[in-house]
């Protein structure tokens, strides 16, 4: 239950001005708010996250002993941070496309590398519990991803982007002191 808890509350804030919401705010402001945008970036999450959980699940399984997995959340965890700290988001198209399967793609392209799922990973392999760690990382950024498709006005503010990049350097500082813990 905790990987579940703590995988949904660090997704949710680390899913805070990221750039796969920010397109889901971007096209919803565009284009309007069809349900079927949201379902296909709460789809693309899902599958991302699941992907997560499911590395993580043959991290736990090959590293048995804590300080390899410690390791090797530590490096997910710096990835996050330096990914959450450099890229910020791009503006959207003059014309952007209608396409939902377009919209799947791109958004699947970001999500694979994100900070949100780094730290799926990380906490999944920490609490040696893929599954909750990535049911917890799917609700929580589908809960953020919502956020955006909803009230775009307010996903879109460049105060975000400032707490994303503050919540970056907090997840290479944890990362760091994970990998330093682990090799001690």
């Amino acid at each position: 239950m905790s990987g579940f808890l703590f995988a949904f509350l660090a997704t949710l804030l680390i899913s805070l001005g990221a750039r796969d919401q920010l397109l889901v705010a971007q096209l919803s402001a565009k284009q309007g708010q069809r349900p079927a945008l949201l379902a296909v970036a709460v789809v693309s999450c899902t599958v991302t996250c699941a992907a997560a959980a499911w590395l993580a699940t043959i991290f736990v399984t090959e590293l048995p002993t804590i300080p390899a997995r410690m390791v090797f959340a530590g490096l997910a965890l710096v990835l996050a941070g330096v990914e959450a700290v450099l890229l910020g988001a791009r503006k959207l198209p003059k014309e952007p496309t209608h396409s939902l399967f377009a919209a799947l793609i791109v958004l699947l392209a970001q999500q694979v590398t994100d900070a949100t799922r780094f730290a799926v990973l990380a906490l999944a392999m920490v609490t040696a519990a893929p599954a909750p760690a990535g049911i917890g990382g799917a609700a929580g950024g589908a809960v953020a991803l919502g956020i955006a498709w909803l009230a775009p006005e307010i996903a879109a503010r460049p105060e975000l982007s400032k707490l994303r990049r503050l919540a970056g350097l907090f997840l290479l500082a944890a990362g760091l002191v994970l990998v330093w813990r682990g090799v001690q």
